[in-house]
């Protein structure tokens, strides 16, 4: 994937010579949460002697190409502030595959290490390290609703040992929808995909449905499914009644992206994600924050509380920079025309 470049408040550089276009939004939000990189760049006197250990829980897959390379934005920041891996960082890392039985023994093994602060991604994973421990700071990336899911009892007060980094929030479904039925007019019918299971604060954003789906002329259901057959069998029902399709953020609906993309291709079903790595896979479009930043942000999270930080001080933060992707070629073989208006909103296209 090409490298992002920030170029102020808003703005674009010229697009590179392959065949993925990228114009870059960057809204700056002023914050007390963040210090300047070049006061924080090294550890404190002495911390570089010692080696720290910290754990990582993530929600996906080890052998998706995608979230390994989010991880390597997260050891990349933490390098940055002065954290090296193998030099005075040592860092225990397990996945869980979407899997929540996983997640919960992979947590308790975590846990039993007694590592300094635990970084996690996913509701699920998240989740099971709270059960484990309420000392061990954990700070979260990728988890959609965590005061209803009840991992801090506020973003501006987390008050226990967790704290972290919101992916979504729920009017983002609404814009899903509504790029969809700009994409794909006729749809009529739309499934919001998810498993209920890796998925439980998917309530928040089928609720939000209720006020667009009028205004996009749209009916939505909620295709909930927990295995790949379901998945099928939910797809190839929309595609026999001119249906649409938008998957929810949920780290078993991302271990089986191209399983999804392949099916929505195959049964020529118009689909929108919530993040890029989905189109780049032959998605046809997303609306989400930018994963990346979000890694840069706990890193910056997890180097403050090396240095002394309690997590009931730090907020929840919610993303600040978004990105729309389409694909050109996913678009022309399911016989749709992207509007200039929408082609002219997309960070990333892909033709």
């Amino acid at each position: 994937m090409p490298g992002r470049e920030s170029v102020g408040i808003v703005g674009h550089r010229q697009p590179p010579s392959s065949s993925v276009q990228r114009r870059t939004f960057v809204t700056v939000l002023a914050t007390t949460a963040f210090w300047p990189r070049a006061a924080r760049a090294q550890p404190a006197a002495g911390v570089a002697a010692k080696t720290r250990r910290i754990g990582v829980l993530l929600g996906q897959s080890e052998t998706t190409r995608n979230a390994q390379a989010r991880f390597a934005v997260f050891k990349q920041s933490l390098a940055a502030l002065g954290w090296v891996e193998g030099k005075n960082l040592q860092m225990d890392v397990r996945w869980t595959g979407g899997d929540i039985n996983r997640a919960a023994a992979l947590a308790k093994e975590l846990v039993a290490l007694q590592p300094e602060v635990i970084t996690s991604s996913t509701t699920a994973a998240t989740a099971a390290l709270q059960r484990e421990t309420k000392t061990i700071p954990i700070v979260f990336v990728a988890v959609s609703d965590p005061v209803g899911s009840g991992l801090v009892k506020s973003l501006a007060q987390p008050s226990g040992n967790v704290t972290g980094f919101v992916d979504l929030e729920p009017s983002l479904i609404e814009k899903c929808l509504e790029l969809l039925t700009e994409l794909a007019p006729r749809v009529t019918r739309v499934g919001i995909m998810f498993n209920p299971d890796t998925a439980p604060y998917a309530n928040v954003y089928l609720q939000r449905l209720q006020t667009v789906s009028p205004r996009v002329r749209a009916k939505t259901f909620a295709a909930s499914v927990r295995n790949e057959a379901d998945i099928e069998k939910t797809i190839a029902g929309l595609g026999q009644e001119s249906g649409g399709l938008v998957v929810m953020p949920d780290s078993f609906m991302g271990v089986h992206h191209r399983a999804t993309i392949a099916i929505a291709a195959r049964h020529k079903v118009p689909a929108t994600y919530f993040a890029e790595p989905w189109v780049l896979s032959g998605g046809l479009s997303s609306y989400g924050p930018d994963v990346e930043d979000l890694r840069r942000r706990a890193a910056d999270y997890v180097d403050r509380i090396l240095k002394g930080a309690k997590p009931a001080d730090l907020p929840v933060q919610q993303p600040t920079k978004f990105e729309l992707a389409l694909n050109l070629n996913t678009a022309r073989a399911l016989g749709l025309s992207v509007p200039q208006a929408v082609l002219l909103r997309a960070d990333t296209v892909i033709q």
